[in-house]
This record gives structure tokens, C-alpha cells and sequence, in this order.
């Protein structure tokens, strides 16, 4: 078996030995991030291969993969006005979360901890129990009280046990990490293990082969905890520096006006969040995140791109989701909050992508 890379922190260079139970720095405390460095394989060489994620092997940590579902190479559908929708919505567990799940599933296998934990608002949770499940791996998610009763009901469905923590998404994850402390537990976090940002930068891989082996002018990305535009940022980089692509899109960060910490550190031209932000009532509930760990990093990616941010307001999150559902896609309300910054004319002439991260089905239709 490959050895597992070795995990850094992006902050003071720590390093953290593969195959180390450790979930973040032992020094600051912070997220890590992997000393990987991969090259894609050619458009012409992927004829062929597995129709998911594992098709880009090369980019991917791990290999052989023991626990798929299947996940990844959904659908890219074009919307209107030179924008197309990528349904990540139409995974295993119907959340574009499956494809940093299965890394950490992986990766918990080949570690063998006693537990797996996870917090979540509901769809890494539920993505993370899923692949557990499949990987017969005992696990504990956390979850802030007020989380979809439908969510719920899918992560317990798969067999994991269910910590409801009074109060909201932050509480759920301080309860998370303080068990993750203990002996023997593997932290199956999202925002803190490296390897999910791996899983999802696989959606760029995708659109890159899906378009022909380009990019468009901007890619269009929620963020609460910025995983997604993290990995989007890794993906990035490994095409343009194998030369595979000759330009890198724009990453456009969205993020709902009732809690938008980066869109205002941004605004401000900070490197960081720059004062305190609190929870608020937002139907986009999966970006709701007042201090993402990652926030650096995630202010440096956009800016390094080219890109901006930009919120969106309750009643345009709505609107959106009306919009999508009325052209036969039905998608929860934090999965639209892309779809209502392109409404409101962002992209100008450029052409750009929106993902759509989650059914419909898990929240329900927001309420007017």
C-alpha cells in the first residue's frame, strides 16, 4: 500500500506524520493541509475509465478505492445566457458532500480508528454516515438542534448515531472536536482533514473533461466553510500547472447576506475576518458558517483568481429556487444561493458554471 502523504499546516509549517490520528496543528490549533502535489492525466487517457470520481486517480490521494457509491460525473445541463448547472445534487446521498466523504472513509479505513465523528449542519453529516456505513465503520455525528428533521432522518437511516447539541452549527462542531481528543477517534471532518478538500475538487476535474478540456470564464461557488471553492482552487491549479488549461477561471464566492463573515473581511480588503459575526436565521443554512477555520485561505484563493464576492439576500435565495424548481430542477435552498448571484447579473458577458448541491428534497420548498 502507497504511503499516506505527510499533513502540513498552512500557518506555521508543522507537519504532521501520514497515518497520524491528529485532526489539526498541534501548534495554532488550525486546519492542515496535504503535502500533495499530483499531476492529471491527459484528456485523451481517461477514455475508458471508471464512470466516478476515481476516474482522476492520479489526482487522488488514495487509490483502489474500496467503499464508491459511485460518486461524481453528474450532469453539467445548460441553464441560459451562457451558464450551466453542474447536479451534484444527484449523488449517492444527494449532496455534492459525497465527494469528500468517500476520502475520508477511505482514509478512516486505512487508519482503523475504534469511532469516527463528525459535525454537520446535515449534508456532510449524512454523506459522511453513508460512507461509514459502507465502510462498516462505527460513527457519531453531531448535529446543531434545528437541523432538517428529513436530514435526520437520513443520517440515522444509515446506521450512525445521532448528538443533537443545543445550540447552532459552531456548538455542534466545539462538541465534535472535543470528542474527537479522545483515543482511537478518527475526526471525519470536512472542514479540517485535507483529504475532503481532495474529494471535491474532483467537480473542476469533471467540468474540465465535461467542457473538452477547458474551463469557463468563472466558476460560481457557495461558501460557508469553503470547501468546495478550496478544492475547486486545488483542481485549478493542478490543470493550469500541467498545462492543461492556459488561463484559470474567476472564483466567484457567494454567500448569504444574513451571514457573510468573508464577503465583509472582502469588502475590507482583510486577510482575515475581521471582527465578529453572529448566527442568524438564513434559509442557505449549509453556508451559515460566522468564523470558517479556513478563512485565509479561502480570501487568498478568491483574490488570487481574479475573482469577487458576493451575497444574496432571503428573498432572492427564494426566488432562485422557484426559478430552478419551474425548469425541472428542484434543489434545496442553500444549493440556489449560486443560482440567485447569477440571477442578479454578476457574470455580465462571461460565461460561468453554478453547481447545485443539494435536492430539493432534504429542506423542502423555502416558505415565501
Amino acid at each position: 500500500m502507497t504511503p499516506l502523504p505527510d499533513c502540513y499546516c498552512p500557518v506555521d509549517g508543522t507537519r504532521v506524520p501520514g497515518g497520524s490520528l491528529v485532526w489539526c496543528c498541534p501548534v495554532c490549533h488550525g486546519p492542515l493541509d496535504l503535502d500533495f502535489h499530483p499531476t492529471p492525466a491527459s484528456l485523451k487517457s481517461l477514455t475508458g475509465r471508471a464512470n466516478s470520481l476515481w476516474r482522476y486517480a492520479e489526482t487522488l490521494p488514495l487509490a483502489t478505492p474500496s467503499v464508491s457509491l459511485g460518486e461524481g460525473r453528474t450532469p453539467l445541463v445548460p441553464l441560459r445566457d451562457g451558464v450551466s448547472a453542474k447536479l451534484d445534487f444527484l449523488m449517492p446521498t444527494l449532496s455534492f458532500k459525497d465527494r469528500g466523504a468517500v476520502l475520508l472513509a477511505e482514509l478512516a479505513l486505512r487508519l482503523e480508528p475504534r469511532r469516527v465523528v463528525a459535525d454537520s449542519s446535515g449534508n456532510a453529516g449524512t454523506a459522511i454516515a453513508a460512507y461509514c456505513a459502507r465502510a462498516r465503520l462505527p460513527c457519531t455525528v453531531y448535529v446543531p438542534e434545528g437541523t432538517s428533521a428529513k436530514k435526520l432522518e437520513q443520517i440515522g437511516a444509515h446506521g450512525a448515531r445521532l448528538e443533537v447539541v443545543a445550540g447552532d452549527r459552531e456548538a455542534a462542531a466545539a462538541a465534535a472536536r472535543e470528542a474527537a481528543d479522545s483515543a482511537g477517534t478518527f475526526y471525519a471532518s470536512h472542514v479540517f482533514n485535507p483529504y475532503f478538500l481532495h474529494g471535491t475538487k474532483t467537480y473542476v476535474h469533471e467540468l474540465w473533461e465535461d467542457l473538452g478540456g477547458r474551463l469557463p470564464d468563472v466558476l460560481v461557488l457557495p461558501v460557508g466553510n469553503g470547501t468546495l471553492l478550496l478544492g475547486a482552487a486545488l483542481a485549478v491549479a493542478e490543470l493550469h500547472g500541467a498545462g492543461l488549461i492556459d488561463r484559470r477561471p474567476a472564483l466567484y464566492a457567494v454567500q448569504a447576506a444574513a451571514v457573510a463573515p468573508l464577503a465583509r473581511a472582502w469588502q475590507q480588503g482583510a486577510e482575515d475576518l475581521v471582527g465578529t459575526t453572529a448566527a442568524a436565521p438564513t434559509l442557505a443554512e449549509g453556508i451559515a458558517i460566522p468564523r470558517p477555520p479556513r478563512a485565509r485561505q479561502i480570501l487568498r484563493a478568491v483574490r488570487e483568481s481574479g475573482g469577487i464576492f458576493v451575497t444574496v439576500t432571503e428573498d432572492q435565495i427564494r426566488h432562485a429556487q422557484r426559478d430552478l424548481a419551474s425548469t425541472g430542477l428542484f434543489v434545496e435552498s442553500t444549493g440556489v444561493a449560486c443560482w440567485a448571484a447569477v440571477r442578479e447579473g454578476v457574470l455580465g458577458e462571461r460565461s460561468g458554471v453554478v453547481p447545485l448541491c443539494g435536492a430539493g428534497m432534504k429542506s423542502g420548498l423555502a416558505e415565501a
